[in-house]
């Protein structure tokens, strides 16, 4: 760990966290229940100084490895940029309820997380307690269903289409039969052999 990483590791255990090292990076594993006061802690601490919301995504951890990832299925996982300390950290948080996987809006504390937090709600289904405007972003607004969960058919459920005798686009199941494609290798006897 590098000198400047070791410093950032040793203030966030000072303040009460546990953060982990991998691959040169730190990453801050959160409960549900203290995600909102660690975020405003990792925010407003003198030492810390994280005034800077750079990415949130959802993930689905359902096939992780050679199976499940221990605790819940979905995470949402935060970028945080120090700008005063020149420091990054990743902070995730595993959503309790699988079913119905919810964790608060980080909003209030940077605003640069409204559309990142859409389109996690869009993608995965995480719901945001608190978020001022959450809808889909990238999908129809009569979209069924979450296309990031893996759980979601490739073909998806629906499909779209333009009918030139109704003169509109329509919408329809699936026609596309789901299929698995293994690649086949075809070569030649003595392929390769004998070039001169």
């Amino acid at each position: 760990m590098t000198p400047k990483l070791q410093e950032l590791s040793d203030l966030l255990q000072r303040a009460g966290l546990a953060p982990q090292e991998r691959l040169g990076e730190l990453t801050l594993e959160v409960p549900a229940a203290d995600y909102l006061a660690t975020c405003l802690k990792l925010r407003d601490g003198a030492d810390l100084r994280f005034e800077q919301l750079v990415d949130l995504c959802g993930v689905d951890y359902s096939t992780y490895g050679e199976g499940a990832r221990p605790g819940g299925r979905f995470a949402v996982v935060a970028h945080l940029l120090s700008l005063t300390r020149n420091w990054r950290l990743r902070v995730r948080c595993m959503c309790a309820d699988d079913e119905l996987p919810m964790l608060p809006s980080l909003v209030e504390i940077w605003p640069s997380v409204n559309w990142y937090e859409r389109e996690a709600f869009d993608l995965f289904g995480v719901v945001f307690d608190g978020h001022p405007d959450l809808r889909r972003i990238l999908t129809d607004y009569g979209f069924i269903g979450h296309p990031f969960r893996k759980d979601f058919p490739i073909s998806g459920h629906v499909e779209m289409r333009y009918d030139p005798e109704r003169k509109r686009v329509v919408y329809q199941p699936v026609s596309i039969e789901p299929r698995e494609v293994t690649p086949r290798i075809v070569r030649a006897e003595h392929y390769g052999e004998g070039r001169g």
